[in-house]
């Protein structure tokens, strides 16, 4: 029976530990937009704004819910928890979409009654405060613009500034047609906009955070592939209860009985052909922690009669 555990979680931190003061500087710029944004919308009248705002605000809760995923996954393994607290990473992006998906009814809902209860809307402010809101966003965005490729939880920060980047599009827009044309329900047209833009990119979230929750074969994995490579290893004779799922962003694990002859069990060439299967998993599979059982011909047989 082999084991490959790779760097050692309190040693190395999960990937979402080496962005967390960038996740700290996104916050505080979030939390900037959506003061602004508040004052702005009071002044304004613009409901668009208030809805940027939310999500603003959606924002900075979002990223401070990661920033405190990223904290607690940092903490060493214990005997109850032996994986520590990686996946409270995932909770946090569960967290996220739900938030997003709040604000998206609420901002339908607001937006609708406006139709049938117009607000004068001052265009020209509206339009200056979204235009400050899109650039403070770029900034987020470049800060995050690395981070997003390695963590589910980092992917749903960036997500969620990049949504609150072209919320400021649409009510940059919405305050220039009010500016041009007069037409005041550009307002809540834009609201609806900045709404269903939140849809798409919370429910992407949701369903890969949903995806990990369940334990299912990681998403870059064919398992078929998997066993094909371990079964092309010189001595092995068959690879059966092959099983792979992610723990946390970036931290995929995988299990396996591998079948050899009796006397690769015996002699030396267990070790050896162990480490080559755990090289075979880690090399072609990114998989740093793999547990592999080695056992006899019939093992598995016998192994099923007991629990019949």
């Amino acid at each position: 029976m082999g084991h490959d555990h790779g760097a050692s979680p309190a040693a190395a931190g999960t990937v979402s530990g080496t962005f967390r003061a960038r996740l700290l500087w996104t916050i505080g710029i979030s939390a900037t937009i959506t003061l602004i944004q508040v004052v702005g919308s009071l002044l304004s009248g613009s409901l668009a704004l208030l809805a940027d705002a939310a999500h603003s605000l959606t924002d900075a809760v979002g990223v401070s819910l990661a920033l405190g995923a990223v904290t607690l996954a940092q903490r060493a393994p214990t005997p109850r928890r032996t994986f520590g607290f990686y996946r409270v990473e995932i909770f946090s992006a569960v967290l996220n979409a739900l938030l997003l998906l709040a604000i998206f009814v609420w901002v339908l809902y607001t937006a609708v009654r406006r139709f049938s209860e117009p607000v004068e809307v001052k265009g020209g402010l509206m339009f200056g405060v979204a235009v400050l809101g899109l650039a403070a966003n770029g900034v987020g965005l470049w800060l995050l613009r690395d981070a997003k490729e390695h963590s589910l939880n980092l992917r749903g920060a960036y997500l969620e500034v990049l949504g609150d980047a072209l919320g400021s599009v649409a009510v940059i827009i919405g305050g220039l047609v009010i500016l041009i044309t007069g037409w005041q329900a550009a307002d809540p047209v834009a609201s609806i906009v900045i709404g269903l833009l939140i849809v798409p990119r919370a429910y992407g979230l949701l369903r890969e955070a949903t995806h990990v929750l369940l334990e299912a074969t990681p998403q870059d994995m064919d398992l078929a592939q998997v066993r094909r490579h371990l079964l092309e290893e010189p001595g092995v004779l068959d690879v059966h209860d092959l099983h792979a799922w992610t723990v946390t962003s970036g931290m995929p694990v995988l299990t396996a009985h591998v079948v050899v002859a009796a006397e690769t069990l015996r002699g030396e060439e267990h070790g050896k052909l162990l480490a080559r299967l755990q090289a075979c998993v880690g090399e072609h599979f990114d998989v740093a922690h793999s547990t592999l059982q080695m056992e006899p011909q019939g093992h598995a047989e016998d192994e099923r009669a007991l629990h019949t």
